[in-house]
């Protein structure tokens, strides 16, 4: 199965659904409204963190053979790889999981979040949002009921100078967008492979032959047209309105010498860049240290591929020893820079996969179907106590039994670590109130 697919047969593409509307006030609405700016300024929570790298591993990560392995269990549950002892004593992981497992001490991990969508669309949609989608979601859906973390932390806190605050590698994930927070806030998206000898950046360089004098014009020219009035009425929903948001962000990429800077990573030791491992993933990371070094606060490095109903031991020999290194290295590097307390490092994906390992007609070499009563996720930085287990699963890994967390948990850390209040009220294009998150509640363990 190519690493940018899952079993629904998706491919990496970027999806951003924006809700369209008038904006109502006045009575009940204003009285809301009034209330909810008391409530955040009493509780707006204290930021630990600047910035946020999200490692999203898209198809449900098995957690047996990564961070929860179960050794005394049936060998049609335990699989075939052995379990490790970790930095933290009596905690195991996975064998592959080496350099991870040594560096326990730096990070938490949570082994307890459960939720009941066990799907693709849904399961993302939730995790990326913290709200459960509203209908039954499909597994190959792109889905957007409630603005991703990413596009909320973007609104917030907002953009560096010459850059966009919310960026996603190499693809946006089906629930990373925006929703009714609008297209200023959906992610720039870079595609381009920075372990490539010819990287390049879209956007982030004046087309060559347009220099000068004549890139001012073709600027100002276009600018002229956008003073013109619509066809259609802004409010009824003009379909430019989300190009005029990119095309701005395009023109000052163009002409930023931050953005210059912050994509050369031509510029970083290449000890270094083999330390991160040089693939894809490995570069992405490293970029994306990068850019949250210039000032973004929130970065997505989707990495695909982890949806595995066949050849799960097969593929994993392979990939587990590099992605391990890859991440271990990220949170050692920012750790060395001064610059792990004020930045989250999280590694998760829709859920987990099934305790006993199956085999699908017509596939020959086993794997792990969807399960949403499980899953494993690491979580860094901003003040993460390191060392820290959160929760349990049960002795074949079925369920979560100890410290039972939701996904609204898990998305009011990441925002309260930010210093953004979860139980903050938002408002639509049609002025309908809706909380950030329905269950405001952080994981105490993690602050």
């Amino acid at each position: 199965m190519p690493t940018n697919t899952n079993c629904a047969g998706v491919t990496r593409r970027d999806s951003i659904q924006i809700g369209l509307g008038t904006l109502l006030g006045g009575g009940l609405l204003t009285a809301l409204r009034a209330r909810g700016f008391a409530a955040e300024a009493m509780h707006k929570p204290t930021a630990k963190a600047k910035s946020c790298i999200l490692i999203w591993m898209d198809g449900g990560p098995t957690h047996f053979e990564t961070f929860d392995p179960k050794p005394d269990s049936p060998e049609e549950y335990r699989g075939e790889f052995k379990a490790i002892p970790t930095a933290l004593p009596g905690v195991f992981f996975s064998e592959h999981m080496t350099r991870l497992a040594k560096s326990l001490n730096k990070y938490a991990m949570i082994r307890s979040i459960r939720h009941e969508q066990g799907n693709h669309g849904a399961g993302n949609h939730y995790m990326m949002t913290g709200a459960p989608p509203r209908i039954p979601v499909g597994c190959g859906a792109f889905v957007s009921f409630h603005p991703s973390m990413g596009s909320v932390v973007a609104a917030e806190k907002g953009a560096p100078a010459g850059l966009p605050a919310y960026f996603s590698m190499p693809t946006m994930s089906r629930s990373g967008g925006p929703n009714f927070l609008g297209a200023k806030y959906a992610p720039f998206v870079v595609g381009e492979d920075p372990n490539s000898p010819s990287f390049k950046v879209r956007d982030v360089a004046i087309p060559q032959g347009l220099t000068g004098e004549r890139f001012e014009d073709r600027t100002h020219v276009r600018s002229e047209v956008d003073n013109l009035k619509r066809i259609m009425d802004k409010a009824a929903g003009d379909p430019a309105l989300a190009l005029d948001e990119h095309y701005k962000q395009a023109y000052d990429l163009m002409n930023s010498k931050e953005a210059q800077a912050a994509f050369d990573i031509s510029r970083e030791p290449l000890k270094l860049r083999e330390q991160y491992v040089r693939n894809g993933f490995g570069q992405r990371l490293l970029l994306a240290r990068r850019l949250v070094e210039a000032g973004v606060p929130f970065v997505t490095v989707y990495d695909g591929g982890w949806d595995h109903h066949a050849d799960l031991f097969g593929s994993l020999r392979k990939r587990l020893p590099e992605w391990d290194q890859s991440v271990a290295t990220l949170i050692a590097d920012l750790e060395n820079r001064g610059t792990l307390s004020e930045t989250l490092v999280i590694a998760l994906g829709e859920f987990g996969r099934t305790p006993k390992i199956s085999t699908l007609s017509g596939q020959a070499k086993a794997g792990r179907d969807h399960w949403a009563n499980a899953m494993s996720v690491l979580f860094a930085g901003g003040g993460t106590p390191g060392g820290t287990v959160v929760g349990a699963t049960d002795r074949n890994g079925f369920a979560a039994i100890e410290r039972v967390l939701s996904p609204e948990n898990f998305v009011s850390t990441v925002y309260t670590k930010l210093g953004i209040d979860p139980d903050k009220i938002l408002y639509n294009q049609q002025g309908r109130p809706a909380h950030l998150v329905s269950e405001p509640t952080p994981i105490k363990e993690l602050m």
